[in-house]
């Protein structure tokens, strides 16, 4: 049995789905190497031993993989984010393809020839969102990302992933807050205030949100702290302050309200002008994202004539992108605010032809299954636990002839798309999107046919 710091030459030749390196041991134990390339020969020493496989880390390159970089944030590896800084872009994507491949076969098995990644115009400063956790240290105010699987944050105000711009707004809400003596939020004494600074923007427009969700109902000076944030940033349209007093790990409570500017942004994305809350769900990666729902209205093969339902709907933006090309959209979502935004986004780009219900998307499947609604097409795109079997079966019920599933997991991906094939939907189409560059995460779109 290996034993823990014990060191062994070991082979790098597959990567697993949260981005760790895997070599095998003499024995062929399997030795999970974080910040590793497939092709590296390395020196490794063992950090975890379990029963049946081990951790652990490199000690030196021995042959460095011909996909290595060089990483270029100081902070990756112990933030965690980025799991893939130390291998070349292309070499990413091979490794995401052979993902959603892998989980479509082993966990849905579909037998496919899942098309080519698409991959992400830019591989770096492409999020428009970022939601920074703040926290107290020696008597100093800090902000940047969770480390995994705990609650300590890594210092990070200049993280790659994000326009330079937020980094900025970090630095000097940072700085206000401590000279106007505002502490942090203390998840353990549930005392303190500033819990996490939020920013979104809006890249086709520039018009840039900071949200600072708060426990309690309140800042001190909040009005000063606004007007001077928005006295040195121009870009910024909003600023809110969420209110969030709950023991909860999530980020937004259910309110906000704005210390100065609009309640929204407003973007462009697929032709569409688009106006964005808070609490608005909207794809991180704006280029990446025209280029993910282009793919999905391939695949509804939409003529004019169809009703198409748009579930888990946020903004709305999906189905108002293929509104032109259908009959009847109807859009579905449990966020209020974000139901909101959909219908006001409707109204300015002037769809008279779109619908949208504030709901969870089973009771509002099976709503309009009572009302004799009956989709040509359907839309799904669910958060990364997937949809219920619930939903799909009614999904099912209502008979369209496709059901286009837009995914943030392939492995959720892959079950609920083999449980569709039970109800009589054979999957024949798939391509990754890459919309999360250097990270672990991949979407996908699939389209599912009545047989």
């Amino acid at each position: 049995m290996p034993q823990k710091n014990e060191c062994y030459q070991l082979k790098i030749t597959s990567m697993t789905h949260e981005g760790m390196g895997v070599g095998r041991l003499p024995e062929g134990m399997a030795v999970f190497v974080p910040a590793a390339a497939v092709g590296d020969l390395a020196q490794v020493r063992l950090v975890k031993v379990l029963k049946n496989h081990c951790y652990g880390r490199i000690e030196a390159l021995i042959e460095p993989s011909p996909d290595r970089v060089e990483p270029d944030c100081p902070v990756s590896r112990r933030c965690g984010g980025c799991v893939f800084r130390q291998v070349s872009y292309p070499a990413e994507q091979r490794y995401k393809q052979g993902f959603v491949e892998e989980n479509l076969r082993r966990i849905g098995g579909i037998s496919l020839a899942v098309e080519p990644l698409e991959p992400s115009p830019q591989a770096d400063g492409y999020r428009n969102k970022a939601q920074y956790p703040v926290q107290q240290r020696e008597g100093r105010l800090t902000a940047g990302f969770y480390a995994p699987r705990t609650h300590q944050v890594v210092d990070c105000r200049d993280c790659r992933l994000q326009p330079p711009l937020f980094g900025a707004i970090l630095r000097e809400t940072l700085a206000l807050l401590e000279a106007f003596s505002i502490p942090a939020y203390d998840e353990t004494t549930r005392t303190g205030l500033v819990r996490h600074i939020y920013l979104r923007q809006a890249p086709a427009t520039g018009q840039t949100m900071l949200c600072l969700v708060v426990n309690g109902g309140g800042l001190p000076r909040e009005r000063e702290l606004a007007a001077r944030l928005a006295e040195k940033f121009p870009q910024l349209a909003s600023i809110q302050l969420n209110r969030n007093d709950q023991n909860t790990n999530v980020i937004l409570g259910p309110r906000s309200r704005v210390l100065w500017g609009a309640t929204t942004i407003t973007d462009r994305l697929c032709g569409l002008e688009v106006s964005l809350s808070p609490g608005a769900f909207y794809q991180v990666n704006s280029p990446a994202a025209q280029r993910l729902y282009a793919i999905a209205a391939e695949y509804a093969g939409l003529t004019g004539r169809e009703a198409l339902l748009d579930l888990y709907c946020g903004a709305g933006t999906i189905g108002l992108s293929m509104a032109g090309r259908c009959r009847q959209v109807i859009g579905v979502e449990i966020v209020p605010q974000a139901v909101e935004n959909a219908r006001e986004n409707a109204r300015r780009n002037g769809i008279g032809n779109a619908r949208f219900l504030c709901a969870d998307a089973a009771q509002a499947a099976l709503q309009l299954e009572g009302e004799g609604i009956t989709p040509d097409v359907v839309v799904l795109d669910p958060p990364r636990k997937g949809c219920d079997r619930a939903l799909l079966e009614t999904v099912a019920r209502m008979a369209p002839r496709r059901v286009v599933y837009i995914s943030c997991n392939s492995a959720t991906l892959a079950r609920d798309l083999a449980h569709l094939g039970t109800l009589g939907y054979r999957t024949c189409r798939c391509r990754p999107v890459d919309l999360f560059p250097r990270t672990a995460h991949v979407e996908a779109v699939a389209l599912a046919q009545r047989e």
